[in-house]
């Protein structure tokens, strides 16, 4: 099975071309070739396909086999590899997601591409939405979640996946596994969350970390990125536009006027091979 490795500010894919690569179990699949040890070793598994509603439709399957609804950070990635292995020529496409069409841009310099820019659609903040249980037409900010014998203000966002947002003063020495493992678990969230702690550096710079769920520890999360910025804005931390530093680098966000959250990022191609096992 031929594969390209990709990543986007340290969260790492194997994108396969699900049209000329047959794989009979894409969970089983992506656990496997995940590890870090006996496999590649990923933050997921990315399978190209062909769509009847956008130019193409992307499955993401995490470490863990747990298939996600979106990710942002492979959706730059994605964008990338369908235009640089000619299956596309169109610079500006349409993805179908579990989470809907996603629209990425690639941004050129010189005729290469520099970085993408993706239009993450709408974020979604009842809790109904989410999905968070409690009253279903009602938002999340600034709630109390008991975990434990700890309470913690979250603000919860999806960007067509589940995001919890808590700002804290000093997200370095954090602990995410202590901390982020059981809220993404946690009973308030039928279908887990992932988990983002956010220390906020002025009013146009946010640093966040991140417990993704189905993974666990990441060096960014795209949808992330787009939920915390959103959760600033609605906490009044931030501006609608605003940098995001992550462990693997750097985001731009823009919550703009039309209710849709932009991101603009790298997307790095790694090496290329063919998995045997």
């Amino acid at each position: 099975m031929k594969f390209t490795k990709w990543q986007g500010i340290g969260n790492d894919f194997v994108i396969v071309d699900g049209v000329r690569e047959t794989i009979d179990d894409y969970a089983s699949k992506a656990i496997e070739i995940c590890d870090r040890h006996f496999g590649v070793g990923a933050d997921g598994l990315v399978i190209v396909l062909p769509s009847d509603v956008a130019d193409f439709r992307m499955r993401i399957f995490n470490s863990d086999g747990s298939e996600a609804e979106m990710c942002g950070n492979v959706t730059r990635c994605f964008a990338r590899f369908v235009y640089e292995n000619g299956l596309t020529n169109k610079t500006e496409l349409t993805i179908e997601t579990l989470a809907g069409i996603i629209k990425p841009r690639l941004i050129f310099d010189n005729g290469v591409v520099t970085s993408v820019c993706v239009d993450m659609g709408e974020p979604r903040l009842k809790r109904g939405e989410i999905p968070m249980l409690g009253d279903p037409e009602a938002q999340a900010v600034a709630v109390p979640l008991l975990v434990g014998d700890s309470t913690y203000s979250v603000t919860c966002v999806s960007m067509g996946n589940p995001h919890c947002i808590i700002f804290v003063d000093d997200v370095e020495n954090l602990d995410l596994a202590e901390f982020g493992r059981p809220i993404e678990v946690h009973p308030a969230f039928p279908r887990k969350t992932n988990v983002e702690f956010v220390q906020v550096v002025d009013r146009q710079t946010l640093r966040m970390r991140v417990w993704e769920r189905g993974a666990g520890v990441t060096l960014a999360c795209g949808t992330g990125a787009c939920a915390v910025l959103v959760a600033a804005v609605l906490n009044d931390k931030t501006d609608r536009k605003a940098v995001l530093k992550l462990d693997g680098g750097e985001l731009l966000l823009e919550w703009r006027d039309d209710n849709h959250v932009y991101k603009t990022g790298p997307a790095v191609e790694v090496f290329r091979g063919e998995y045997l096992a």
